[in-house]
């Protein structure tokens, strides 16, 4: 089934209030495309990018740790990757480095997923940028990860909160750290400098859908970053493409994806509070 999806470019951010978050009318997601867009195998990247307007930085406070609440699962205990796998093989075992209660992007070992599949959730996160060289990296290739709020498959399939050296190197900026990914840009650019340890706190609310497969409700991600607001209510229009436009399939609970993008981005103190 085929219906209707918005243009390429900047767009703003729409906001509804929690209560009516899920409250979709079948008018309401005939906005939402359902299936691959013809036109996206002749696409290009930089059709779905924009560089205006800039987020403005904000700077963060002092750096807060936030322990796991009662009845959170632990995704990182800082021992081992156990409730990990590979995305691209479920059946290995998650391949990053691990060390001094952090782990580490391996380079070239591919995504990791969680072995536990999740729906609507409270997700806290904590992640240190790489210190790199600025000859040689910029752009999408300073610090690049992903945090992918629902694994949709191998690569990067799925819905990806960004994660980017975005302190001091700019992009296109629904690219930048805190993006939806060429979705909607962060609210505001609240990045530490590498080296730093940074935090995301999300609230996801999956898509649903209904018995024949079209759209019910579409995901809404609310995200934090070192305690500020970057996505307030954001409503994603499906899954985050590097080519081409949006769009959903029907899909049920699905595991939280970490993104190898040949970076050494850290990871430490990662749990979810599945919401419902």
């Amino acid at each position: 089934m085929v219906a209707m999806i918005a243009a390429a470019g900047c767009q703003s951010q729409t906001k509804t209030s929690s209560s009516a978050a899920q409250q979709f009318s079948p008018a309401d997601t005939m906005h939402f495309q359902m299936g691959v867009p013809a036109g996206n195998a002749s696409m290009k990247p930089e059709q779905t990018e924009y560089y205006s307007p800039v987020p403005p930085v904000v700077t963060p406070s002092t750096f807060d740790s936030m322990p796991p609440p009662a009845g959170a699962t632990v995704l990182f205990d800082g021992k081992n990757l156990n409730n990990w796998v590979s995305a691209n093989d479920t059946t290995k075992p998650a391949d990053w480095t691990v060390s001094d209660g952090i782990f580490t992007v391996k380079p070239g070992t591919g995504n990791i997923e969680t072995k536990q599949k999740f729906e609507d959730y409270q997700l806290h996160l904590e992640f240190r940028e790489p210190i790199e060289d600025t000859a040689n990296h910029k752009g999408q290739d300073y610090g690049n990860s992903g945090l992918f709020l629902a694994s949709e498959g191998t690569g990067d399939a799925g819905y990806e909160l960004q994660i980017l050296d975005s302190y001091s190197m700019s992009t296109y900026v629904n690219g930048q750290c805190g993006s939806l990914y060429k979705q909607y840009p962060p609210l505001v650019n609240a990045c530490r400098p590498p080296d730093q340890w940074q935090s995301y706190d999300v609230i996801w609310h999956a898509p649903r859908f209904n018995a024949d497969g079209s759209l019910k409700s579409p995901a809404t991600c609310t995200a934090f970053q070192n305690g500020i607001l970057i996505q307030d209510h954001s409503i994603l229009r499906g899954f985050t493409l590097y080519i081409g436009h949006p769009y959903y399939t029907e899909h049920g609970p699905s595991p939280i994806k970490l993104q190898d993008h040949h970076h050494l981005v850290s990871f430490r103190n990662m749990w979810v509070r599945p919401l419902n």
